[in-house]
């Protein structure tokens, strides 16, 4: 049997929890009778043997009613359920299920089941929350916030810097609401000219500008039924606001050139990395709008307000790059576990997950050292010299001799003999290459 006519069932259910485990941890597919169609691989280590496809759900659990499950499989509420027996040494004893909708069209035709352990130690259990991973408390009890927030019509003003996971925040809110089964739409607002953001967020009517051959329904109606993200919402222009807001009071849009307002139902989720109230207090951003948007405030940490993430998440990052192929990198070197815990981080987790692949892809061996890591890490670890010790340096060039002998105390890695040479790799590279084409001639 084929999927497609070209993809085997059998891979394509591989390819679909491989991503579904990516992005939301261990993951058992269900039919709509609650037996098991596939376990992913995660669920699989997780799982230990106790469930196989074709069995029941709860055959692997202690008695509980079979209406409770099926309940908290429909309205997607967390349910925790302890095995019938241990499987030994390492192995969990409970599990928590949460669980999304397998659709085929209109109808339900089963669940995907996601697995996670409950936190026995709360300063020491770990959770992966819709593509969102921590083990902080404060992130844990933010997720919490996250899933009661979801449950409502509110509109939620999502704060945080770049890389914090504002997207994924909104994507959450919206798996985890009524309206999962609806469009999600996200929009840049400082991506686009104030012209082009009017028609991509309320639509045009043809004829309304020069280019405009055909209507286009916008974000606000392509979203109907779902959720519009709108994200970085503090870069809207004044006259831009205005217009915001009246389609929050009345539920209605009126496309560029048009005249007659067109009814939307849609849930907003606003995100900025700027304070609202303080750009109300500058004249940049209507005090009416940020009262419509932040009705529900969430604010994300930066990664430097969670230091015990930065070390698991950069594991965790290199975990993926390993299975990959190629290097296969097992652990850090002292010193660059120090620098990556003293780095200041200002992208974040985006930049965090940047600089191992950085790291994996310049360096060399089982062990990731604090050469790989990019230039800014070197340059915090050993400050710029003086002027005059630059001078001194530069009347002393690095010569064949210097690096044989510091490739022969690094055990032939260049990355480490190249900073303890002062050179980038590439300098070490190049001189390497003419010695040995002057060696030629």
């Amino acid at each position: 049997m084929t999927l497609g006519g070209d993809v085997p069932l059998a891979d394509a259910l591989k390819q679909s929890l491989r991503a579904l485990e990516a992005f939301s941890g261990p993951t058992v597919l269900l039919d709509a009778q609650t037996r098991v169609l596939a376990l992913g691989a995660q669920a699989t280590s997780l799982l230990k043997g106790r469930l196989k496809p074709g069995q029941r759900l709860l055959e692997a659990f202690e008695a509980d009613p079979a209406e409770t499950l099926r309940t908290a499989l429909k309205s997607h509420e967390e349910l925790c359920l302890t095995f019938r027996e241990h499987a030994g040494p390492g192995a969990p004893r409970a599990l928590r299920l949460r669980a999304t909708d397998l659709m085929e069209g209109p109808r339900g035709v089963g669940w995907a089941v996601h697995l996670s352990l409950p936190p026995a130690e709360p300063e020491a259990a770990e959770e992966l929350f819709h593509g969102l991973w921590t083990q902080d408390p404060h992130m844990r009890r933010l997720f919490r916030t996250i899933e009661r927030a979801a449950r409502t019509e509110a509109s939620v003003l999502v704060r945080g810097e770049s890389g914090t996971g504002k997207e994924l925040t909104a994507h959450a809110l919206h798996a985890l609401s009524s309206r999962a089964k609806g469009p999600f739409r996200a929009i840049n607002c400082a991506a686009l000219s104030p012209s082009l953001l009017e028609s991509e967020l309320f639509g045009h009517v043809r004829g309304a500008f020069t280019g405009a051959v055909r209507d286009s329904p916008g974000h606000f109606r392509l979203a109907g039924g779902g959720t519009l993200f709108l994200d970085e919402v503090a870069e809207l222009p004044l006259e831009l606001q205005a217009k915001l807001l009246r389609a929050l009071e009345t539920h209605s849009v009126i496309p560029v050139g048009g005249r007659e307002p067109i009814s939307v139902d849609v849930r907003i989720v606003a995100a900025t990395h700027r304070a609202l109230r303080r750009e109300v207090e500058q004249g940049r951003f209507r005090a009416d709008l940020m009262y419509r948007l932040r009705v529900v405030p969430l604010f994300l940490p930066s990664l430097r307000e969670r230091p015990g993430d930065i070390l698991p998440l950069a594991r965790r990052f290199l975990k993926d790059l390993n299975a990959r192929g190629g290097r296969q990198v097992l652990r850090f070197s002292a010193q660059a576990q120090r620098q990556l815990q003293e780095y200041p981080w200002p992208g974040n987790v985006r930049e965090l997950r940047n600089v191992m692949e950085y790291a994996h892809v310049m360096g060399e061996g089982p062990v990731l050292s604090e050469a790989e890591l990019p230039p800014e890490f070197n340059e915090q670890a050993h400050p710029a010299p003086r002027a005059s010790e630059s001078a001194q340096r530069s009347t002393a060039p690095v010569g064949v001799e210097d690096i044989h002998r510091a490739l022969s105390q690094t055990q032939g890695n260049r990355a480490r003999a190249a900073a303890l040479l002062g050179i980038s790799r590439i300098t070490l590279w190049r001189r390497l290459r003419q010695a040995s084409e002057g060696a030629e001639r």
